[in-house]
């Protein structure tokens, strides 16, 4: 399985752009190119798969076993022409002192060779000693090979190609000047999503052709196929149960996040996925369950309004009885209103609170939820999650019933997340949906519960 894993010295290095922009000029080439992202990240893997046409998976320690990663690589991996798993923050960083959840630990635990995105900005001779640090802190790794970016000149470049041809014994494939348009916009959650803008195929275009013409990517595929081989079985899936439902899937310009193994998993369990414009549906389609995912429905909150006999049809659904779960953004279109900036809109209206948007983040990062034990769906285990909202639900009654205590971050309100009513299961944390402790399988049971009451 040809493979690289694109790391940078730290945060902010133009990772995410270069990995876009070979993850272009690769498929532009022909190449089957599957991209990876490492961490709980929804916007970078909508554009990276859409640039590589097909999805983008994640691939995590806190949100996943490492069997289940080694699993999920080899199965996503296993006919494509090589593989670009890019990785977040720094090559070394990460929670843990020992490096156990870094780029690092899944670049050594999937045999990935590192190529190792380095922000030139201001920078001469000074590059030699990093790339000397970054080989000699864990010789395991295996950095082979380096890209420059963000470079001021011609002459920036030469002196710089000198240097790291003087003291290491690491090869340059790449040197990208710094350029405007390889600069994507940016929002208080990162990246713009892709299935956001009408131009973002026209952007990647641009973007795969200035990297291919300043990355060697015969050199990148050299190193790709020089990774060991990677003794792993992928995954297999489950066999689908023989009852079919149907799945109503939030996908338009104000929700979209969704993990590419979770809607894999939800088609391997025998579900129909139809999507839902929550923006322009006229009517609600005959559902036996409807997942609203996160997204930026604060951005398009005066259109979610005026589509009020949708937001009627889908209240008085859920309030009958249809099965249920919306995570983040999905929480804040349930919520009765809106606020931000000023304005005040009418949401959904079934979760008795209101959503404010603030200025800061609210809850950010890994958290780890507890199920109540009065949770309608039984769950047992401790629960991986993590969070990134900048609004909070407020107003809510004290008598809300929630299936989870917050052992770490914010969740709803600092110490419960997942508001239930009806068969509604709604918070601010996104989990993975696949796997062990994964929402997939309890949801479906409620599904497939509520499919035969209401067939009986």
């Amino acid at each position: 399985m040809p493979r690289v894993f694109i790391s940078a010295g730290h945060k902010s290095s133009g990772k995410t752009t270069l990995t876009l922009g070979l993850c272009a000029a690769l498929h532009a080439r022909g190449h089957a190119v599957q991209p990876f992202k490492k961490g709980p990240d929804y916007i970078d893997p909508l554009w990276l798969g859409m640039a590589a046409g097909r999805p983008c998976y994640n691939l995590d320690f806190h949100m996943m076993e490492r069997a289940e990663i080694e699993g999920g690589f080899a199965r996503a991996a296993q006919d494509a022409r090589v593989s670009l798993v890019e990785g977040n923050k720094g090559l070394y960083d990460g929670l843990d002192l020992d490096g156990s959840n870094s780029n690092a630990a899944l670049a050594k635990l999937l045999g990935i060779p590192v190529i190792l995105v380095i922000d030139a900005r201001g920078m001469t001779r000074g590059v030699a000693p990093l790339i000397l640090g970054y080989q000699a802190f864990d010789c395991d790794i295996q950095i082979a090979g380096v890209i420059l970016n963000n470079l001021g000149g011609s002459r920036h470049e030469s002196k710089l190609r000198a240097v790291i041809e003087h003291y290491t014994d690491v090869d340059v494939i790449g040197a990208v000047q710094y350029d405007p348009a390889l600069q994507i916009a940016e929002r208080h959650l990162g990246l713009v999503p892709a299935n956001e803008q009408d131009a973002a195929r026209a952007r990647i275009r641009v973007v795969g052709e200035r990297i291919a013409a300043q990355v060697d990517l015969d050199a990148l595929l050299a190193i790709a196929d020089g990774a060991r081989p990677l003794d792993i079985a992928p995954t297999a899936e489950a066999p689908a149960p023989a009852e079919r439902v149907r799945v109503g899937v939030a996908h338009d310009q104000a929700f979209g996040f969704y993990y590419s193994e979770d809607l894999d998993a939800l088609r391997a369990a025998n579900a129909e996925l139809v999507p839902i414009d929550t923006l322009n549906a006229q009517t609600l389609p005959a559902l036996d369950g409807l997942i609203i995912g996160g997204g930026f429905p604060e951005m398009f909150m005066r259109e979610l309004e005026d589509n009020a006999s949708f937001r009627a049809q889908l209240r008085a659904a859920v309030e009958a009885g249809l099965p249920t779960y919306a995570e983040c953004g999905g929480l804040m279109y349930l919520s009765k209103t809106l606020s931000w900036q000023g304005q005040t809109r009418l949401m959904v209206g079934v979760v008795p609170g209101d959503t404010v948007m603030h200025e800061r983040p609210v809850g950010r990062g890994y958290a780890r939820l507890e199920p109540t034990g009065a949770d309608h769906w039984q769950e047992s285990a401790a629960i991986p999650a993590h969070e990134f909202h900048y609004s909070s639900l407020e107003n809510l009654p004290a008598d809300a019933s929630f299936a989870y205590d917050v052992k770490r971050g914010h969740g709803i309100d600092g110490r419960h997340d997942g508001y239930q009513q009806y068969n509604l299961l709604a918070g601010y944390v996104h989990r993975r949906g696949a796997g062990a402790r994964g929402w997939i399988v309890p949801f479906l049971n409620q599904v497939r519960a509520h499919k035969a009451r209401v067939s009986a």
